[in-house]
């Protein structure tokens, strides 16, 4: 373990409940980093069919996800749960739903 301002790093027995507590810190650490890359990454694959929408840009599509949690939330809603929201109307709701059901997975 190295310490601000030593040279030498300091050496910890492998028995060391101290060396112990840092290993542990550091797994969980590196845990926490993968799950959070790997939801990030998955969610860029999720909001790919919603990138296909015309219309549909980052701030909309972002606020859809947000709102109905999934694109298969987004398929599932209705008509009015989506003119509900800002910036949508009848007209854009039924497009968007009838883009999706165009690109869903058989």
């Amino acid at each position: 373990m190295f310490i601000w301002g030593r040279e030498e790093p300091l050496r910890l027995s492998r028995r060391s409940p101290g060396l112990r507590l840092l290993q542990q810190a550091r797994d969980e650490a590196h845990r926490f980093a993968v799950t959070y890359n790997r939801k990030r990454r998955s969610m860029r694959t999720v909001t790919s069919e919603l990138l296909k929408v015309p219309g549909i840009g980052p701030v909309k599509r972002r606020q859809l996800l947000k709102e109905f949690g999934s694109v298969q939330g987004v398929r599932d809603a209705s008509e009015e749960a989506i003119a509900s929201l800002p910036g949508f109307n009848a007209e854009r709701a039924r497009k968007l739903l009838e883009s999706l059901a165009a690109t869903a997975p058989v």
